[in-house]
C-alpha cells in the first residue's frame, strides 16, 4: 500500500519526517524509510498555504472581467477552483503523488481551514477511489508526531469541517465580488474616485472602529466634583471618599450646607464601620491565542499577526503546542506531562516554589476541550542553546506561556483588606487598604506587576483605628473631568472582535454572538485585522488604531446596511457551525447570501447619497488635479508616464512628464499649467557633464526651452 501524506506547509511536513527515519529528500517531497508506524514506508509532500483558490469572476465569464453595475450580481452556475499563481510545480508533484497512492493521509493544521486546504487540493487532483485518513495532533513533539500517525481518525468529521470551509469560502466570495464593485460604481457614480473592499468580518469590524471614533470625537468634556475626607486618628492620618458627585462645587457646597457642613473646616467624625477580611486572587487561565495576543499587545506592542507568527514558529520549534486555540482549558492527559516536567520548567526562570500538581477545574477540564487545548509548553524541555537562539520576540512569547503555565502549580495571591467607613454628620466616607500576606503567583511576574495593583490608592497601608473611635476630620472637594473613551489599540481590536455581542441591543442577537464568540475565530482575526489595514481603512501609529478617510467613506457607504453590523456575520457563523456539525444545508445558506446580495444592490443606490460622501467628492474633485487645462481649463490628471486633461477624450490635451530624459517635478508641472517658466535640474549632456535648464510651455502645448540657468 503505497502512503502519501499531505501536510499543509514545508515546516510541518519536515517535522513529520523528523519523527522517522527518512530515506530520501526531494524538492517537492519526502521519503520515510519503511518502520512499525509505517511498513512499506511513506511519502510526505506539503501545500505551501492554499494550492488552490476559487476562480475569479472574469475567468467564468468574459462580461465579469469588467466592473459594470448591470451585470450584478455575479452567481456562478458552478464555483470552479484554479492552482494559485506561482504553485503549479508543487501541485503537479502533489497530484502526481496523490494518484499514484492507495492510502492518503490528510495532515494539515487541525482546523477548519486545514480541512479545506487538503480537499480542494485533493478535489483538484482528479484522485478517485482513494482511502482518506486525518491525523489529528496539536503538538509537533516526536512522540505526538509518531502517536498520531499509530492512531488515524476516520474523514467523517474532516468532511463536514470541509464543508463548513467551503461554504464560508464561497459566501465570502460572493459578498466580495458583489458588494466590492457595486459600492466602487456607486461612489464613482457620486463623483468620487474610490475602489472598495467590502468583507462580510472586515467590514463590521471597520465600522465598529468608526463608531468608537466618532464617540471619541464628539466627546465633551464636562467638570465633576467630589466629595473627599481627610481624618486624623489616634494611631495616624488617612484619607476616604464619599459616594457623592456633583455637576458644580456650589451644589456640592449646598449640599454640605444642609448637612451643617463647610468644606476646609476642622470637625469632628466617627469611625462607623471596620471590617478586615484575608483575600486571595487566584493566578490567570491559561493562555488562548487572543489573551496572549492582547497580553503581548500590551506588553510589547506587537500586533495580533506577529504573536500568531511567533507563535507559529515556537510551534515548529516544538516549544508550545498548536498556536491557533480559542480554549483557556487542557485535559488531565496535558495536565500529567506538566507536573512532570514543572520542576524542569522551574529551573528554565530560575524561580523555586513548592507546586500544587492536584489537577483544578478552573485550568483543567476535558469537557471543555474541543479539537484543541491551551497555549502551554511542550514536554520538550529546551537547552540554553536553544533558547538563546531565541529571538527576542520568541523569548518574550515562550516566557510568557512558560509563566502563565507555571502560575497553575503555584499558590493564590493574598492579601488583607481593611474596610474602613467613617462617618461625619450624617455623610459616609469609604477608605480601603491592602496588605499584602503572600505574593504567590504574582511572584512569577514581578518585571511587570499588575499595573492596576501597583496605581491603586487602595493599596495604603492604613493606621490602626477602632470602632466608634473619634476622628478629626476636614473635607475637601476634588474636582475632576470626565474623559472620553481611550483609542483601540491593536490588541483591543481581537477583544473587540471576540466580544462584539457587547454593542447590540437585542438579546436574541447578543446570545448568538456570544455562541459563535464574535466575528472571525482566534485563528483569523488577526488576518482580518491585518486585511483592513492593507485595504486601507485603518492605520497604526503607536499602537494606536485609527480609521482613514478611505474608512471613513466605507462607513458612511454601508451605514444602516447589515454589512455594517457584526450582527449578520454572528448569524453566518452560527449556521456555518451547523453545517460543520451536519444539521445545516449549505444549499439554504449560499441560497440566503444570494438573497441578501440581491437585497443590497436593490437598496444602496438610495442609500449612498450622504453628505459625508459628497464633501468627500468635492474635496478629492479639488485635491486630485495638478492644475488646470490650458485648453479647455479643466483639471490636469497625474497619468502613468504623462499628465492628461481630466475630460478626456473630449480634450485630448496631454503633458510629457520629462523633459530631455529628466522626470519633471510636481512643482516643474504646476508653473507650466500656470504659464510660467520653470527650472528642469540636473539635465545630462553627451558630455555627460549636467546643466540646469529654463522651460516654459509653448502655445501647441509643448514644452520649449529657454535658457540655461545657473547651475547650483
Amino acid at each position: 500500500m503505497k502512503t502519501v501524506i499531505l501536510a499543509e506547509k514545508p515546516p510541518q511536513a519536515k517535522a513529520y519526517a523528523e519523527a522517522f527515519e527518512v530515506a530520501n529528500r526531494e524538492k517537492t517531497h519526502i521519503e520515510l524509510k519503511p518502520c512499525s508506524t509505517f511498513p512499506q514506508g511513506a511519502t510526505i509532500t506539503w501545500g505551501i498555504g492554499h494550492l488552490v483558490g476559487l476562480k475569479m469572476p472574469g475567468e467564468y465569464k468574459d462580461e465579469w472581467k469588467k466592473w459594470d453595475i448591470k451585470n450584478l450580481p455575479i452567481f456562478p452556475d458552478v464555483f470552479e477552483y484554479k492552482v494559485s499563481q506561482g504553485k503549479i510545480n508543487q501541485f503537479n508533484a502533489v497530484k502526481k503523488l496523490i494518484n499514484n497512492a492507495d492510502l492518503v493521509i490528510n495532515a494539515c493544521d487541525v482546523d477548519r481551514e486545514g480541512s479545506n486546504i487538503f480537499y480542494s487540493t485533493f478535489n483538484m487532483t482528479g484522485a478517485k477511489n482513494k482511502t482518506i485518513k486525518r491525523l489529528w495532533i496539536t503538538s509537533l513533539e516526536v512522540d505526538a508526531i509518531v502517536k498520531g500517525f499509530q492512531s488515524l481518525q476516520s474523514n467523517e468529521k474532516d468532511l463536514l469541517m470541509y464543508k463548513e470551509a467551503k461554504t464560508r469560502q464561497i459566501s465570502d466570495w460572493l459578498v466580495g465580488m458583489n458588494a466590492s464593485p457595486l459600492y466602487s460604481l456607486l461612489l464613482q457614480n457620486k463623483g468620487l474616485n474610490a475602489s472598495l473592499s467590502i468583507g462580510r468580518v472586515q467590514s463590521p469590524l471597520v465600522y465598529m472602529i468608526y463608531q468608537h471614533q466618532k464617540e471619541i470625537e464628539n466627546f465633551v468634556s464636562k467638570p465633576f466634583f467630589e466629595l473627599v475626607g481627610h481624618f486624623k486618628s489616634t494611631n495616624g492620618p488617612y484619607s476616604g471618599k464619599a459616594r457623592i458627585k456633583t455637576d458644580t462645587l456650589k451644589e456640592l457646597t449646598s449640599l454640605l450646607e444642609e448637612k451643617s457642613l463647610v468644606l476646609d473646616k476642622e470637625i469632628t467624625g466617627k469611625v462607623l464601620e471596620l471590617e478586615t477580611k484575608e483575600k486571595h486572587t487566584r493566578s490567570p487561565r491559561l493562555h488562548s491565542l487572543s489573551t496572549l495576543q492582547k497580553l503581548a499587545n500590551k506588553k510589547w506592542k506587537y500586533s495580533p499577526s506577529k504573536v500568531l507568527e511567533i507563535m507559529q514558529s515556537l510551534y515548529e520549534k516544538k516549544l508550545v503546542t498548536y498556536p491557533r486555540t480559542s480554549i483557556n482549558f487542557i485535559t488531565e492527559n496535558e495536565f500529567v506531562y506538566l507536573a512532570n516536567n514543572v520542576e524542569k520548567y522551574m529551573q528554565l526562570i530560575n524561580v523555586e516554589f513548592t507546586p500544587n500538581k492536584i489537577a483544578d477545574k478552573r485550568y483543567v477540564d476535558g469537557e471543555k476541550v474541543q479539537e484543541h487545548y491551551a497555549i502551554i509548553p511542550t514536554k520538550t524541555i529546551p537547552s540554553a542553546n536553544t533558547l538563546n537562539s531565541l529571538s527576542v520576540e520568541e523569548k518574550h512569547i515562550y516566557d510568557e506561556v512558560l509563566r502563565n503555565t507555571l502560575a497553575m502549580f503555584h499558590s493564590d495571591y493574598l492579601y488583607e483588606e481593611t474596610k474602613i467607613v467613617t462617618a461625619v454628620n450624617d455623610i459616609k466616607f469609604e477608605t480601603v487598604g491592602k496588605v499584602e500576606i503572600e505574593k504567590g503567583w504574582k511572584s512569577l511576574f514581578v518585571h511587570s506587576d499588575d499595573e492596576e495593583h501597583v496605581k491603586n490608592d487602595s493599596n495604603k497601608v492604613l493606621p490602626s483605628v477602632s470602632k466608634d473611635e473619634g476622628v478629626l476630620s476636614i473635607l475637601q472637594s476634588k474636582e475632576g473631568h470626565t474623559t472620553p473613551p481611550k483609542h483601540y489599540t491593536e490588541g483591543d481590536l481581537i477583544g473587540i472582535m471576540k466580544t462584539a455581542g457587547k454593542t447590540v441591543d437585542n438579546e436574541t442577537d447578543k446570545e448568538i454572538l456570544n455562541e459563535v464568540e464574535g466575528l472571525g475565530t482566534d485563528a483569523t482575526r488577526s488576518g482580518i485585522i491585518d486585511k483592513i489595514k492593507e485595504n486601507g481603512y485603518i492605520e497604526v501609529k503607536k499602537n494606536i488604531v485609527s480609521v482613514t478617510n478611505k474608512g471613513e467613506i466605507l462607513c458612511e457607504s454601508i451605514n444602516g446596511t447589515l454589512l455594517s453590523s457584526p450582527i449578520m456575520t454572528a448569524k453566518w457563523e452560527s449556521k456555518l457551525k451547523k453545517i460543520g456539525e451536519g444539521q445545516g444545508s449549505q444549499d439554504e445558506f449560499l441560497q440566503g447570501i444570494k438573497d441578501f446580495i440581491v437585497g443590497i444592490i436593490e437598496d444602496a443606490p438610495q442609500k449612498i447619497g450622504t453628505e459625508k460622501i459628497s464633501l468627500a467628492a468635492e474635496e478629492q474633485h479639488h485635491t486630485q488635479f495638478v492644475g488646470k487645462c490650458p485648453k479647455c481649463g479643466n483639471g490636469i490628471r497625474e497619468k502613468k508616464s504623462f499628465f492628461g486633461c481630466s475630460k478626456y477624450p473630449d480634450c485630448k490635451f496631454t503633458l510629457s512628464d520629462n523633459f530631455r530624459k529628466k522626470k519633471l517635478t510636481k512643482t516643474n508641472i504646476k508653473d507650466l499649467l500656470d504659464g510660467k517658466e520653470t527650472t528642469v535640474k540636473g539635465i545630462k549632456k553627451a558630455d555627460k557633464n549636467t546643466y540646469n535648464a529654463v522651460v516654459k510651455l509653448n502655445e501647441k502645448g509643448f514644452i520649449d526651452f529657454v535658457s540655461f540657468a545657473k547651475k547650483e
